[in-house]
């Protein structure tokens, strides 16, 4: 479990600077490769770590969780997952603007959500995968690190430009989710790295994708594309 936690650590830390170096700057561009390195190495990682011999990365701190934490269960990353949409919301209800309108941003947010979840769905479905815990087929990618991701993204869209540190915020509490989950016993780490690249691209293509209608992005706060 503690390679784990520094996996996850040094790659919520090292996922923030990319975001920060590569999208802080409020002003339209035209899309790069660059943009889908984050996305591509969490997808490409949880491939890696899918392998299904005991030796396999998933497999090995799965046992390393049984061995060390067998009795751990809690619940709190059931709500952490939906914890940045409130954050998000909140923010602007006490007055500290978000980058986009809330016509426009609730339009983003129900399109990034829907394509992260249904293909969260779908692939659950068909790969068919067991938990774990050995409860259900239904264990590939992990759902709630999809939605936890795909929170993080909004809010850190919506607020980064105000808030440098908000990369960091943000991706750390959707990391904990992720982290949480294979402490449970629910998700295999490759489970929890496909869902994150999953939710984290879902919401990106949702604002790269958007169209802005009624209002606009607020002044002087352009999204990134």
């Amino acid at each position: 479990m503690r390679l784990l936690i520094i996996f996850l650590l040094f790659s919520t830390t090292s996922f923030a600077q990319s975001l920060t170096a590569a999208d802080s700057l409020p002003v339209r561009k035209p899309l790069t490769l660059q943009q889908f390195y984050a996305p591509a190495s969490l997808i490409i990682g949880g491939l890696i770590a899918n392998g299904h011999s005991e030796e396999s990365i998933k497999n090995e701190l799965a046992e390393s969780r049984n061995r060390h934490i067998p009795r751990f269960h809690t619940h709190i990353d059931d709500y952490m997952q939906f914890s940045p949409l409130v954050v998000a919301y909140g923010l602007d209800a006490f007055g500290i603007k978000s980058k986009t309108d809330v016509l426009n941003r609730t339009a983003i947010l129900v399109k990034g959500e829907a394509m992260a979840l249904t293909t969260a769905t779908i692939l659950k479905s068909a790969t068919h995968t067991l938990r774990p815990d050995g409860s259900t087929y239904n264990s590939f990618p992990s759902g709630h690190t999809t939605q936890a991701f795909a929170a993080a993204t909004f809010l850190n869209e919506e607020y980064k430009d105000r808030y440098p540190w908000m990369p960091y915020a943000s991706y750390t509490v959707a990391s904990s989710v992720g982290l949480l989950r294979v402490a449970n016993n629910r998700h295999y780490i490759s489970d929890v790295l496909v869902g994150a690249g999953i939710g984290y691209l879902s919401m990106k293509v949702a604002y790269w994708t958007h169209r802005y209608k009624g209002g606009k992005p607020r002044a002087n706060s352009q999204p990134v594309y």
